[in-house]
């Protein structure tokens, strides 16, 4: 009888701390699943929301399987007294389509009607802003654009002269910004631009600029964004300014769409960037109408979700 006492005692001792040893285990794993979770939460998102902040690049890359279908338009009046047409006198386009390899890498390739370049850039970002004290207080993303000038005209090289290996420039840009407030953005962009083509031997072909960038949330889908650049050393050729815009970006669902007033044309990093022709005014043709459009592909759906 004493015997069997003693068994039952060993046993329920041992369940107990069978319990007890479970129960820390338990809370162990729940603690690591936490810190884990709660890791992935403090990354900032959304910082600018959209790829582009109007013109220029933003910091932000797509998730893993996500397509872009990117158009972007702009309209200007020449200072003709008569126009030729009914609502502007001219208009470019450029179509692209832009895919995320990876929740950090991405590229995209595109053509532009007005000035006939055809472009590819791939996307990488570096460093992602963390909301506590622990990770970076940026958001670091590198870019690299290349473009190829199919145009015919008169160079250093002659009319219609050029060879192919000059055709292409190449765009190097530091995307750094952060996420300040819910509502308030800021990027820098440090910015190497090589031009293939040049005008004249007094021409650089070197040219480094710095690019800023702001977005403000006015509401839940509304945003306003401004950026300019500021090049250091411009083209001696013909007169240039530096690109300038103002607009307003609204986000509904897989279709986010961009209005903006600008005086840049052109719309690859190189020619905005270096070959802005005219000033910000209101006076012909300086200030043109900007209209990007961009429709999201989501080959994997469970990668929809929503962002605050």
């Amino acid at each position: 009888m004493d015997l069997m006492k003693i068994k039952k005692s060993i046993s329920i001792v041992f369940l107990l701390l069978m319990c007890n040893f479970m129960s820390h285990s338990q809370s162990d794993l729940l603690d690591i699943l936490d810190s884990e979770h709660k890791d992935t939460l403090k990354y900032t998102s959304a910082t600018f929301k959209m790829t582009r902040i109007a013109i220029g690049h933003s910091s932000e890359t797509r998730k893993k399987g996500i397509l872009e279908v990117f158009v972007a338009n702009r309209f200007w009046n020449t200072p003709a007294e008569k126009s030729q047409s009914f609502l502007a006198d001219k208009m470019s386009s450029r179509i692209a389509l832009e895919y995320a390899i990876s929740d950090r890498l991405s590229m995209g390739f595109g053509g532009t009607t007005f000035d006939g370049l055809f472009d590819g850039y791939i996307k990488y970002k570096l460093l992602r802003q963390r909301a506590d004290e622990n990770g970076s207080p940026l958001s670091i993303t590198l870019l690299q654009n290349v473009s190829h000038n199919s145009n015919s005209f008169a160079s250093i090289y002659g009319e219609s002269n050029v060879p192919s290996e000059n055709r292409q420039s190449f765009t190097s840009q530091l995307l750094v910004s952060r996420k300040f407030s819910s509502k308030f953005s800021l990027q820098i962009a440090p910015t190497l631009v090589h031009r293939g083509i040049v005008l004249s031997n007094e021409d650089p072909q070197n040219h480094l600029a710095i690019g800023f960038g702001a977005r403000y949330k006015l509401g839940h889908h509304l945003s306003l964004v401004s950026e300019y650049y500021y090049n250091t050393n411009k083209i001696k050729s013909f007169d240039t300014y530096n690109p300038f815009v103002i607009g307003v970006n609204w986000e509904q669902g897989d279709v986010m769409l961009q209005f903006m007033l600008t005086n840049a044309v052109n719309m690859v990093e190189d020619a905005f960037i270096t070959g802005t022709r005219n000033n910000f005014n209101f006076r012909n043709p300086n200030l043109n109408f900007g209209f990007n459009a961009t429709y999201v592909i989501h080959f994997k759906r469970g990668l929809k979700k929503k962002k605050n």
